[in-house]
């Protein structure tokens, strides 16, 4: 079998390296940015009791969150590519800090919603412009590398929140004030780096316009858009519901161990992704769908028998297939995105990314109101196990497809 372009990073001449610090500091803003956000994933519970909502209200503070970032996303991501990456990344370091500061004030559900929309913008607006800025300021131009950095740094964002709050929450003062305290010390230092960076020229013009996908990545962008949807429906899962999961099967009302079970799943995926560096994204994709699918089958089997064991194996074994899925599904997207369009492309499949990450969980916040959490939970892990196993044959036949191709 021949290689193809997709198995050989594509590098800059060593000669003209770009200033390792420029790609460090997009990597960190990208972390603390992300570790904001779910920031609040272990204190829902605190906060249920202390305004007094149910479990469909967490899920629905977490949906509106998602509803703001999407439309942040399709506007941030062209007009980066237009007017350049810092005059978009500033500002929305600016609404993160003021997302972090309505927590830190919250006297009733409403500062909740409030502060997740202002979250759900930044995020919306840098996600997939940090996303192509990495790529594009990777020291050598090693696009596997700097999809390598990108997934890790989300996932570890995403898991370093929950931790973090919970270790704050369980054993500091001010436990709904200081987490978010820290964050915004965090992301001035943050806005500092990304202000002192030279802005990148502007490749293309902004105009409105709905998604658009070049034909020649259409095909790629739909598979491995599929993928990390599915990955991220376990994610949303986790941030939102999983700490309340802990809860009921261990009997503890430990912040810590609720923040831990969220981060055990993100840590797994991280540690994941860095063995499977450098390996071929499409059969990874679908490792990661069919190692997904068993760790959600453990997810119900701890329902079942009340294990908090089993809980703790599942989320291992998740986190490695979510892992892998995104890092397969990210790596092939920056592979086929046209460098005018980079940011405008990733925006796009970040969507996906996210609509994973918000609306499945709505239905089973309304699913649990009805038949209780624990099944809606087993159902959930039902029907998201059939979709990876049919999304992992589909990968499977293309990667075959192209096999015979290039051979």
């Amino acid at each position: 079998m021949t290689v193809t372009n997709a198995d050989v990073p594509e590098t800059r001449r060593a000669a003209d390296p770009l200033p390792p610090w420029r790609f460090w500091a997009s990597a960190y803003a990208l972390l603390v940015l992300l570790a904001g956000t779910n920031l609040p994933t272990p204190l829902y519970r605190g906060y249920q009791e202390r305004f007094g909502f149910s479990p469909l209200v967490v899920t629905l503070v977490f949906g509106v969150y998602v509803a703001a970032l999407i439309p942040a996303l399709l506007v941030a991501g062209p007009l980066s590519d237009a007017v350049g990456r810092r005059r978009v990344l500033v500002p929305a370091i600016v609404l993160a800090a003021l997302g972090a500061l309505a927590f830190a004030l919250a006297t009733s559900t409403a500062w909740l919603y409030v502060a997740r929309v202002l979250q759900g913008l930044a995020l919306g607006a840098s996600s997939g412009t940090l996303t192509a800025a990495l790529t594009e300021l990777e020291p050598r131009g090693d696009r596997r590398r700097a999809a390598l950095v990108s997934t890790v740094v989300s996932v570890g964002g995403l898991g370093a929140g929950p931790l973090l709050a919970g270790v704050l929450a369980q054993y500091a003062p001010a436990p709904r004030v200081l987490p978010f305290v820290l964050e915004i010390v965090l992301l001035a230092v943050a806005a500092a780096l990304v202000a002192g960076m030279p802005e990148t020229r502007p490749t293309t013009r902004w105009r409105p316009r709905r998604p658009q996908i070049p034909v020649a990545a259409r095909r790629v962008f739909l598979t491995s858009g599929a993928a990390s949807f599915l990955a991220f429906s376990v994610t949303g899962l986790a941030l939102s519901l999983v700490p309340t999961y802990v809860t009921r099967l261990s009997g503890s009302d430990n912040l810590v161990a609720a923040g831990g079970a969220v981060a055990l799943v993100l840590a797994a995926s991280s540690v994941a992704q860095i063995l499977a560096s450098g390996r071929r994204s499409g059969p990874v994709q679908v490792v990661g769908l069919v190692v997904l699918a068993a760790g959600l089958v453990l997810l119900a089997v701890a329902g079942s028998a009340s294990s908090l064991v089993t809980l703790l194996l599942a989320a291992v074994v998740a986190g490695a297939g979510h892992g892998l899925a995104f890092l397969g599904g990210l790596t092939e997207v920056t592979r086929v995105a046209p460098a005018d369009r980079r940011a405008d492309v990733l925006s796009s499949f970040f969507v996906i990314v996210y609509l994973g990450v918000g609306v499945p969980v709505i239905g089973v916040g309304f699913l649990a109101t009805r038949i209780g959490l624990l099944l809606a939970v087993q159902y959930f892990a039902a029907v998201v196990v059939v979709l990876c196993l049919v999304v992992a044959a589909a990968l499977g036949a293309l990667s075959r497809r192209a096999s015979t191709v290039h051979s």
